[in-house]
């Protein structure tokens, strides 16, 4: 385990402002940070010392140019053009333009005082046909963007694939030539940057990319297929990432970590008692069973394989040795929760719905469970044991707006962000491994089928100058990485 992931306990010694210290420097005619300086207080909602405070995004929400330096195009892309797919028509052609504006994004970054950034590679920039030749231009890019990075003392967390899929792949991820593809593809990768960059995550969320885009068809490539089929695909992805773990170990340089990025239903006991601590840690297990259990144990649990009977996806020789691959951490995107009950069912628990009164931010579907970014990393740990755990995307939906002073005051996202981290705090001062947290979004961006309706970052992007303003949030988020506790 290399130095930066080691914990030290929490610090028990932060500067700051004690209830009676401002008391008295309202007294003595004292300013709040004269006071600040000459007294130092016990801050019992600070991190560990080597914990990670960054922003995350992904390549096609951000970049644009698609057609740029030789990129190929995407599944995003073909989808995207597609009519009524998308909301008001919008697509990734242009998105922040972060392809040509990086330096000022790295700027951002630096101005938070962020010490790590979750950023995607675009597959089709660097192999546009998907496999075959590459293409320098491509990397030649991400090479640049590295070094900016680091010339500001910000580590790079690259994930490989953030959905992007080169569309000249034929069959897609129903094909097992696309799974020995991208293991190709994250051997190349992991080889040029890894003498620069020591954390490569696989894949990003399984399921958007195999239940949203081939089940369900609501992402690219937007198919329906029938219940076996894509089965099928789900084994492909996960089979997919474990071929890559393989092959980064492989090609990348000594001690590079390797982990993944996925999103698996957080679970959260209505009580904090025994009996709905089991159940809670029962739902994670079972609501996984077919991307991070197999991931994490290197089988299918049988309930899964009992449930889907001949639906059941095709395993080859040597498939769950490869999926099960050993990971050096897990990232979890937590956006929201779901409060469970023990009961006397089979599977010994019971999901509770939401009354129409539940508290829920601008879009409907993210409930508040700020309770998530404690039970989450605490359902895992409890059921793997992960070396280390990273939230590696949490953030909320607002309808950000500047005001005529030209600020932009996303109070309802404060809000969001100040009691989700109260419960990460508690995982990390209980001792279960979290090293990391990545706030979604660095920018406001190309957010899928929501296009650019919805906006989730802590800086607002005018679409039309690309002219980024930090909101609200940027300044909180500022105060907490600079504190390393939250304010």
């Amino acid at each position: 385990m290399e130095k930066g992931w080691n914990m030290n306990g929490i610090s028990r010694r932060q500067f700051g402002v004690s209830t009676a210290a401002v008391a008295a420097a309202a007294i003595g005619g004292l300013s709040v940070p004269e006071v600040a300086q000459s007294e130092v207080q016990a801050a019992p909602r600070s991190f560990s010392r080597e914990f990670v405070w960054g922003c995350a995004t992904a390549s096609y929400q951000t970049e644009g140019a698609v057609t740029k330096d030789g990129r190929g195009a995407s599944i995003w892309d073909t989808f995207s053009h597609q009519p009524g797919k998308i909301a008001n028509g919008d697509t990734g052609d242009l998105a922040d333009d972060s392809y040509n504006l990086y330096k000022e994004d790295v700027r951002l970054l630096h101005n938070l005082g962020a010490n790590g950034y979750r950023m995607s590679i675009s597959w089709p920039r660097i192999f546009p046909a998907g496999t075959g030749q590459s293409n320098p231009k491509g990397m030649d890019h991400y090479d640049r963007v590295v070094d900016e990075l680091l010339a500001n003392g910000i580590s790079p967390y690259i994930t490989l694939f953030h959905w992007d899929l080169p569309e000249a792949l034929p069959g897609g991820w129903q094909s097992r030539d696309t799974v020995e593809a991208f293991a190709d593809y994250a051997a190349y990768v992991s080889r040029r940057l890894s003498d620069r960059v020591k954390h490569f995550m696989t894949t990003n969320e399984f399921g958007n990319m195999s239940d949203s885009g081939y089940r369900y068809g609501t992402f690219a490539p937007g198919l329906r297929l029938p219940a076996g089929q894509a089965n099928q695909v789900r084994h492909n992805v996960i089979l997919a990432h474990g071929l890559a773990v393989q092959a980064i170990r492989s090609s990348a340089a000594p001690g590079t970590k390797v982990g993944l990025a996925q999103d698996p239903p957080t679970f959260i006991p209505i009580i904090e008692t025994a009996e709905h601590i089991k159940a809670a840690r029962r739902a994670t297990r079972d609501a996984s069973s077919y991307f991070l259990t197999p991931i994490l144990e290197g089988k299918y649990p049988q309930s899964y394989l009992d449930q889907e009977g001949r639906d059941v996806p095709k395993v080859e020789a040597g498939d769950m040795e490869a999926i099960g691959s050993k990971l050096d951490f897990v990232g979890l995107n937590i956006y929201s929760g779901t409060y469970v009950c023990a009961d006397d069912s089979a599977r010994g628990y019971r999901e509770l719905g939401r009354p129409a009164s539940y508290p829920h931010m601008v879009l409907n579907w993210l409930g508040m469970a700020p309770e998530a970014l404690y039970w989450g990393p605490r359902n895992i740990s409890e059921l793997w044991q992960p070396e280390a755990i990273l939230i590696t995307e949490n953030g909320c939906p607002s309808k950000d707006a500047v005001t005529e002073a030209g600020t932009v005051e996303d109070t309802d996202r404060l809000m969001y962000l100040r009691n989700y981290l109260t419960n990460l705090q508690r995982a990390v001062a209980e001792g279960y491994p979290v090293k990391g947290y990545f706030l979604w979004s660095l920018l406001d961006n190309f957010e899928w089928t929501s296009g650019y309706s919805v906006r989730l970052g802590i800086h607002y992007v005018d679409y039309k100058t690309m002219k980024r303003t930090p909101k609200l949030t940027a300044g909180w988020y500022r105060e907490v990485i600079a504190r390393n506790a939250l304010v």
